[in-house]
């Protein structure tokens, strides 16, 4: 693992302080996709932030997300579900990434 863990939270002040105009913005992004008055109900948000963060696998999107699924009403099953979905989809990109790989192949196409 990478070694994040919750603690690491208590580095937002310092983050804060040293990057504060881009700090503000993300705060503001992150609160409106995290809204509860949306048209996506906040079980599915979480649901949905749960599969992002398990492809990008981040532990602590991971703990959170999935604490904040289960508050929101997610059941285990749908929890279950979700990781299927995540994994499907990251199998799908490696598969569209070796369908790339295929073509450049095929067309000789290297990096100079």
């Amino acid at each position: 693992m990478s070694g994040l863990d919750s603690t690491d939270f208590a580095y937002l002040p310092k983050l804060e302080e040293h990057a504060k105009d881009e700090f503000d913005a993300f705060n503001t992004f992150h609160s409106a996709a995290q809204r509860t008055d949306g048209t996506v109900p906040s079980k599915y948000r979480e649901l949905i932030a749960l599969a992002v963060a398990l492809t990008t696998q981040c532990p602590l999107c991971i703990e959170n997300h999935t604490a904040r699924a289960k508050v929101a009403g997610a059941t285990k099953e749908e929890v279950s579900e979700t990781l299927f979905v995540a994994a499907a989809v990251r199998a799908g990109g490696t598969v569209a990434h070796g369908l790339l790989a295929l073509r450049y192949y095929e067309t000789g196409r290297a990096l100079t």
